[in-house]
């Protein structure tokens, strides 16, 4: 019998997150505590300066943070946001990717960087993201 593959079982768990979708996140990469992901850039969800509104920047540095975590500790983990700070240094009027790597997979809790960027590779925002590791959900009946 072959070995899960772990690239197929965290692609199932994305596509089964409903932010996902909505966003039309893309996966870039995704491998040994680093992960990028990019959002497209829809005039519709504009802030007030006419660019990527900045909730959904963190919405997209959060999610990439938790890519980067479930490359270390499965796709299958249980885990959570448990606090994240977000610095803009620029307007973003285009995709963005973000880009993530695991500071450290501790016993309970685990922070990551994340640079975003715009489509030119232009330093748009940085993030610190940590999540808390959670016990695994008991399988449905």
């Amino acid at each position: 019998m072959s070995a899960p593959d772990p690239a197929a079982a965290l692609r199932a768990r994305l596509a089964a997150i409903p932010i996902f979708r909505t966003l039309h996140l893309r996966l870039e990469a995704a491998a040994d505590g680093a992960a990028s992901l990019t959002a497209p850039y829809v005039r519709g969800y504009d802030g007030i300066f006419e660019s990527f509104h900045g909730g959904l920047l963190m919405t997209l540095a959060d999610t990439c943070a938790c890519v980067a975590i479930l490359t270390r500790i499965g796709a299958d983990a249980v885990i959570t946001t448990t606090d994240m700070n977000i610095r803009f240094l620029a307007a973003c009027r285009s995709d963005a990717t973000a880009e993530a790597r695991v500071i450290k997979i501790g016993r309970t809790l685990c922070p990551v960087a994340v640079d975003l960027r715009d489509a030119a590779g232009a330093l748009v925002a940085v993030a610190q993201v940590t999540y808390m590791r959670l016990p695994l959900r008991p399988a449905a009946e």
